[in-house]
């Protein structure tokens, strides 16, 4: 088994020439561009994907190689998957060459292998630059073909810099500073995702509203802001997909992932000196400036300002570029239970939201709008430290009143102000367990 750590990048077609010219700039080890073929499998029931699963065979110049990767993690676009990868005569899966702990438990392999079907393939050149940078071995891989499924097909054009060894600093540092330019954005759906999508008839992916963050049981506090962080990121990345594809309604989603992203950053103030965000906090000043004036702009996604926010975004994320501003008691604070952290600003949100909504009144509501929609924010992140049916009624009361207020529903304002500040705590009022 090998842990694959990959960033990669969609590239736009205007960008292919800029891009190539940084690429051949790099020193190191220059491999000419190579036919891949490769073929997923699945089950008609979808066995593998179920268990995060994705099980490939490559075909490149006459050899042949079987891989599976399993269950891992996505920051951004920096992917970490366990995969592992067997050498084949021909191109014919055998199954039974892999690791038998690589298999959830109770899962029938044989049963399996009987199952298994061609779904998508995917049909592209490679090119290879393998270089040193900092202290790490990194290939830069750059793909251009398409994906295929049944009658619906793609075109792929990424960049991937996978760390051969290393740090995972070195890789995002390179793709900083060598390779980030307009034209180019991180890409947290793989290969394999974007194929299913397409074999399961490729329908229009839909706008979705803010979740709340999942149930967080016993995590500490900086387990909290790792979780709030990584939901805006994936919100963002989301609906960027969608607004560069010309999706009404996926900017404004954009908009709303960086100010959770703000509204993280505000909430955790205690915990984290404000001098260690600076350099995210300009990138993201500088995108929500580009969104408040070109909010229609399909081209925006592909902007040098919205994939430098969002770089910095995953690189303090990945590398919790927190902690060397910390000190001993910062260090502590982020030791502790975010679920007493929870209970403590559920409070102060509480009592926050009772004071600017106390006074009937559409006018005034109006006026305090962009207030409740920060505690909305804030609360979605605190909903971590609870199950969904605990929090969701209290969340749902206040978001019903946000929503009548910028919907223009004059005659809905006062009932649900009346029913929002009407929500029993469902929190613990002392900050304690």
């Amino acid at each position: 088994m090998s842990q694959e750590i990959e960033l990669k990048f969609i590239v736009h077609q205007d960008a292919l020439a800029p891009l190539r010219t940084a690429l051949d700039t790099l020193e190191g080890e220059h491999a000419s561009a190579r036919n891949l073929l490769n073929i997923y499998y699945e089950t008609p029931d979808l066995q593998l994907r179920r268990h995060d699963m994705g099980l490939r065979v490559r075909g490149d110049n006459g050899r042949y190689e079987m891989t599976m990767k399993t269950a891992g993690q996505t920051i951004g676009g920096l992917h970490q998957r366990p995969e592992y990868n067997v050498a084949l005569e021909s191109p014919e899966l055998e199954l039974a060459r892999f690791p038998t702990e690589m298999w959830p438990q109770g899962l029938n392999v044989d049963a399996l292998s009987e199952m298994l079907e061609p779904l998508f393939r995917t049909d592209f050149q490679r090119e290879k630059w393998v270089v040193t940078y900092g202290e790490s071995r990194i290939e830069v891989a750059l793909d251009q073909g398409d994906i295929v499924a049944g009658e619906h097909q793609e075109p792929l054009c990424e960049l991937e810099l996978e760390l051969l060894e290393g740090r995972v600093e070195d890789v995002l540092s390179l793709a900083r500073e060598k390779l980030l330019r307009e034209g180019l954005r991180q890409g947290s759906l793989s290969k394999a995702a974007r194929g299913y999508h397409l074999a399961r008839g490729n329908a229009l992916r839909e706008v979705r509203e803010l979740p709340g963050m999942a149930w967080l049981p016993k995590a500490s506090l900086e387990q909290g802001l790792e979780a709030a962080l990584t939901l805006a990121l994936c919100h963002w990345q989301y609906h960027e997909e969608l607004w560069a594809r010309g999706h009404d309604g996926a900017a404004r989603q954009v908009l709303h992932s960086v100010a959770l992203v703000r509204h993280t950053l505000a909430l955790f103030g205690g915990a984290i000196p404000r001098k260690a965000s600076t350099h995210l906090r300009d990138k993201l000043s500088q995108l929500e400036e580009a969104l408040a004036a070109r909010p229609l702009d399909t081209s925006l996604p592909w902007s040098l300002k919205s994939s430098s926010a969002q770089l910095a975004l995953t690189e303090w994320l990945a590398t919790r570029g927190w902690r060397p501003w910390l000190d001993t008691k910062m260090r502590n604070k982020l030791d502790g239970s975010f679920k007493r952290f929870a209970d403590t600003h559920f409070s102060r949100l509480a009592a926050e939201l009772k004071t600017a909504f106390s006074r009937s009144g559409n006018e005034q509501a109006g006026e305090q709008l962009l207030r409740l929609e920060r505690c909305l924010d804030m609360a979605r992140i605190l909903a971590g430290g609870y199950k969904e049916v605990r929090w969701q009624p209290w969340v749902g009361s206040w978001q019903a009143l946000a929503d009548a207020i910028s919907h223009g529903r004059v005659g809905d304002i006062e009932h649900t102000r009346r029913q929002a500040l009407a929500q029993a705590p469902f929190w613990n009022h002392s900050g304690q367990h």
